[in-house]
């Protein structure tokens, strides 16, 4: 069986790691869910596979997340932390931002309306 759900939209996550003054930001655009999250994970480590300890996560692109979105980002704040470093989240827009909120993410990962202020603190 073929899943033509997948087939019907190739591209629906797009996420361009950059580093910006020192920090590993990754812009995120699209549906974030399990079919996805490898290729997010991926994008939330360095090129050498490392976890930065400095990491903005931009997903003001974002148009949908479920659960399995908040696993990676989870797991790469436990990361970022253990390496002594932090994970932001910038500019979750509202169905996004709400399901940060009713998992309580927003009290584990700090979260600012824009990459500028996440960078900022």
């Amino acid at each position: 069986m073929t899943d033509n759900h997948q087939m019907d939209r190739p591209e629906r996550l797009s996420v361009r790691p950059e580093v910006v003054e020192g920090v590993r930001v990754v812009r995120v655009s699209g549906e974030i869910d399990h079919d996805v999250t490898d290729v997010l994970g991926r994008a939330l480590t360095s090129e050498d596979g490392a976890t930065p300890p400095h990491i903005v996560a931009d997903l003001s692109g974002v148009t949908f997340m479920d659960s399995s979105g908040i696993n990676v980002l989870v797991a790469a704040h436990q990361r970022a932390s253990d390496a002594q470093g932090w994970l932001r989240i910038a500019g979750a827009q509202a169905p996004v931002s709400r399901v940060l909120h009713l998992v309580g993410i927003d009290l584990l990962i700090p979260c600012r309306p824009t990459v500028e202020q996440a960078l900022r603190g």
